[in-house]
């Protein structure tokens, strides 16, 4: 292990169930290794954005991160009595106020034809990819914002 493999090594593919968590930082070293040949640090941050009551419960939130100058939004979820009343704006702007904080430019995010399409459209994002039947019957849409700098 660690060693390059030559023309005389023979490989295997294995899919891990549970893999190492040694090899999955390998991976991702390999991979950043790589690109930094070609990119900037990557500079990644996780990004958490909570919604509570005034008793603590957590009702909503945003998780993401930033990266390259980009923000991604990976989750944004509020429980079913809270929806409707600009909590999911508050969430949204306040990450991407952070994002434009940490020096991005640009967010990106993922939502399903049954979540919130309308809802990001709204807010300025703008489709640039679909993936169709994902889950079966429905669409997977790639969306992405031109932050505004302050």
């Amino acid at each position: 292990m660690g060693e390059a493999a030559n023309d005389h090594d023979t490989c295997v593919v294995t899919i891990e169930e549970a893999p190492d968590a040694e090899d999955v930082r390998a991976i991702e070293a390999g991979l950043e290794a790589y690109n930094s040949l070609y990119a900037p640090p990557l500079n990644y941050r996780p990004l958490t954005i909570t919604l509570r009551t005034a008793d603590g419960t957590l009702v909503g939130g945003l998780l993401g991160e930033t990266y390259w100058s980009w923000l991604y939004v990976r989750i944004l979820w509020l429980a079913e009595h809270v929806r409707g009343r600009g909590y999911g704006s508050s969430l949204l702007a306040k990450a991407e106020q952070e994002a434009v904080r940490r020096g991005c430019h640009r967010a990106h995010l993922d939502t399903m034809s049954f979540q919130a399409l309308s809802f990001y459209e709204r807010h300025g994002y703008t489709v640039f990819g679909v993936l169709h039947d994902v889950p079966p019957g429905h669409s997977r849409y790639s969306l992405q914002k031109e932050l505004q700098i302050q």
